[in-house]
């Protein structure tokens, strides 16, 4: 836990919540033990649409579409939303929330590794929400950064691990060292690229704000 667990608790006690459709969703996910943004990430979510007003948003990582549900409901009624999934057992459920959410003309899933379909694409994206592999971020880093629009805000997603990413790469677990290096990578990219300006928050996760300077 990166903010003391009291203080988180108390925070997210404050949000007025989502529409049914989504705390449905949301239910669904919880009780299949697949990883949603937190209560937290999605306040900020919320504040950053209403406050942007993106017109043309692409997602990596789409899970089962809650993300990409919460995006199309909160930004501008004319905005379409193109995310990224090539796990197989979850497309086939994000495609049904998007139909059951009404969703499937504003939102765009593409299939596959999100290293080939960007290199695909033309963009610009007012906005980029990166919420996919987290070892996979420095990579795609050079296709995000054409894809996004001068002006456009990058949004990532869990990148201070839990709190190990301030450890060093031998106090975490064999297995994680790694992702943990790519991280480090990855933000101080961030912080560095001439082409942004970026924050790092304590907020759920972690999260990134990088906006490219025009």
């Amino acid at each position: 836990m990166i903010v003391e667990e009291r203080m988180s608790v108390f925070i997210d006690s404050l949000d007025k919540g989502n529409t049914p459709f989504l705390d449905q969703i949301e239910k669904e996910a919880i009780e299949t033990e697949v990883p949603i943004i937190r209560k937290s990430m999605q306040a900020l979510m919320k504040f950053l649409l209403a406050n942007n007003k993106p017109k043309n948003i692409l997602e990596v990582g789409t899970a089962i579409g809650f993300s990409a549900l919460l995006m199309s409901e909160y930004a501008p009624k004319d905005c379409h939303i193109t995310t990224i999934e090539k796990y197989e057992k979850r497309i086939p459920i994000a495609k049904e929330n998007f139909k059951r959410g009404q969703k499937e003309e504003q939102i765009t899933l593409l299939e596959g590794d999100a290293t080939e379909i960007l290199k695909e694409l033309e963009g610009p994206y007012d906005m980029i929400f990166m919420d996919a592999a987290k070892g996979q971020y420095i990579h795609f880093m050079p296709d995000i950064l054409r894809l996004l629009a001068p002006g456009g805000l990058l949004i990532s997603d869990n990148v201070l691990q839990d709190g190990d990413i301030i450890e060093s790469r031998f106090a975490v677990t064999r297995r994680n060292r790694t992702i943990h290096a790519r991280m480090r990578d990855y933000l101080y990219e961030l912080k560095h690229n001439p082409q942004l300006e970026t924050v790092i928050l304590p907020v759920g996760d972690g999260v990134t704000l990088s906006t490219k300077l025009s």
